[in-house]
């Protein structure tokens, strides 16, 4: 019987493929980058064809390193980042538009049109979500009205829309020979256009973003078979059996199944989540409330999340913008050439600031500045910046729910960085866990999957095989922790109020 369970990751920057086994071990990974396109200030694009292409060569040079053969391989999970935007033809299987970005914010006037006419959670009731670029409906809409044609097609029916799990899946399954279109309800529920009582697309919502509902894919629980692998010679015949968005599938992968169990991502941005259990949980302190994981024939479990732009990003900013490291990774080792941050604090605002603040009219701030600071200081800084930001949504965990962590679970690439686990620790005053396995969003996807197809028995089996890697515990005395704390609100409060018509003008992004 096969017993390994095939993972993609299609993220921000990169697409990977994990083999794990089944004590969830990794046996192999491969990953490919694809390219940033930024046409305008605000503006973040991907080429869909580029990362079906990287999915196809990561599938099979993950599969050979591995020495497996598709017999080997119980079944596929996809996991993918949330709110990115897909338009193609079904009938020729070409994108009609780059994929529009979760950080794009060039829908920011629609927003501000729709927020005037009825506020800015005139959704949110059935969405769990503000109005927001963030979120898929804008861009969705966005392409519509802005791509020649697209709108007579998609009204005739022949144009789909996804996040990049549909996409991947819709080719993986066949593409224009009958390939299968669906999403999970974890991704769903990240459009704006998904009523989390119903976990079905709401005919009100379509009718608002002018989105026709015949672009919309099938919604699926995240942990049940919805189709065959028809790729040749790597995957053919094997169950694509879970789906999950990264961050829920980060959360799947670090066992975090119940009501008040969290986990914290580092990656291209950060996400808290905390489970709510089978109770849809409104914030009133700016965190979003979304599906955390539906398994097939249970009720959708639910969860209430901080939802952090730009900290990993951040990183590759300061290597391709600046200049000032030349690998991601070699940012903890200029870092920890100084012993503090010199007095600079770094709002990243690139995208305007998510939550629990929900800002778009912030732009990135670096404060602080004296001619003592270098470049190391503004590498602290960067580091900082993310704790800081976590910090943020935890405090607005606190005030939704009148209690606090006792430690908070992280993965994700950064959490490599042992600098930053260490701050993080000291800035929240509580242990920062970090498990043996950190690819926990490859994991949460994998476990998914093999859960509907019998790889692992249930909930149970998938917490025995969680281990604690790391535990960082705070050392910063409690008087120095709220002195930076209030420096870094002091920071934020620099960043807002920065876009106007004169600022949007001058970045070129004036118009509709």
């Amino acid at each position: 019987m096969a017993d390994h369970v095939l993972a993609i990751d299609q993220g921000t920057t990169s697409t990977r493929a994990i083999v794990f086994d089944a004590t969830g071990a990794v046996v192999s990974v491969a990953q490919r980058e694809h390219e940033q396109i930024f046409p305008r200030a605000g503006w973040v694009e991907h080429d869909p064809v580029e990362i079906w292409t990287g999915t196809e060569w990561v599938i099979a040079s993950c599969l050979s390193r591995a020495g497996l053969a598709a017999s080997d391989i119980a079944a596929v999970g996809v996991t993918n980042q949330r709110e990115t935007a897909v338009v193609w033809d079904k009938r020729t299987g070409r994108p009609v538009h780059n994929a529009i970005v979760w950080q794009d914010t060039r829908t920011q006037s629609a927003i501000d049109r729709l927020a005037a006419e009825g506020g800015g959670n005139r959704f949110a009731d059935a969405t769990g979500l503000p109005l927001a670029t963030y979120f898929s409906a804008s861009k969705v809409a966005w392409i519509l009205d802005h791509v020649p044609g697209a709108r007579a097609a998609a009204e005739s029916g022949n144009l789909l829309f996804g996040t990049p799990d549909t996409w991947v899946i819709w080719n993986l399954t066949g593409g224009t020979r009958g390939g299968i279109h669906v999403t999970d309800v974890t991704n769903a529920s990240r459009t704006l256009l998904m009523d989390l009582r119903t976990l079905d697309w709401s005919d009100e919502l379509l009718e608002a973003w002018a989105i026709p509902r015949a672009m919309m894919p099938e919604i699926r629980s995240s942990s049940e078979v919805v189709g065959l692998s028809q790729l040749p010679s790597a995957l053919d015949g094997v169950p694509i059996a879970g789906i999950l968005g990264d961050q829920q599938a980060a959360t799947f992968g670090q066992a975090a199944f119940d009501a008040g169990e969290s986990k914290n991502t580092y990656g291209t941005g950060n996400f808290l989540l905390v489970g709510t259990g089978t109770e849809i949980v409104r914030s009133d302190s700016g965190l979003i409330t979304t599906v955390a994981y539906r398994i097939d024939g249970q009720p959708a479990r639910y969860a209430v999340e901080g939802s952090i732009a730009v900290t990993g990003s951040l990183v590759q900013w300061l290597r391709d913008n600046l200049g000032i490291i030349r690998r991601s990774e070699d940012v903890e080792t200029l870092a920890a050439t100084v012993e503090h941050n010199g007095g600079a604090y770094f709002v990243p605002a690139f995208s305007g600031l998510f939550a629990p603040y929900w800002r778009p009219d912030a732009r990135g701030a670096l404060v602080g500045l004296t001619r003592y600071v270098n470049k190391a200081h503004i590498a602290r800084a960067a580091l900082e910046s993310t704790a800081f930001q976590t910090r943020d949504v935890i405090e607005a965990v606190l005030a939704d729910t009148g209690r606090g962590l006792t430690e908070l679970r992280v993965d994700g690439g950064m959490t490599r960085d042992d600098l930053l686990m260490q701050f993080q620790a000291d800035i929240l005053g509580i242990p920062v866990v970090r498990p043996k396995v950190v690819e926990t969003t490859a994991l949460g996807a994998a476990y998914a999957a093999g859960l509907a197809t019998g790889v692992w028995r249930d909930l149970d089996e998938l917490r025995a095989h969680w281990r604690e890697d790391v535990r960082f515990e705070p050392r910063m005395t409690p008087d120095e922790r709220e002195r930076r704390y209030r420096l870094w609100k002091k920071a934020v409060s620099k960043s807002l109020d920065w876009v106007d018509e004169d600022a949007r003008i001058l970045m070129g992004t004036s118009g509709p």
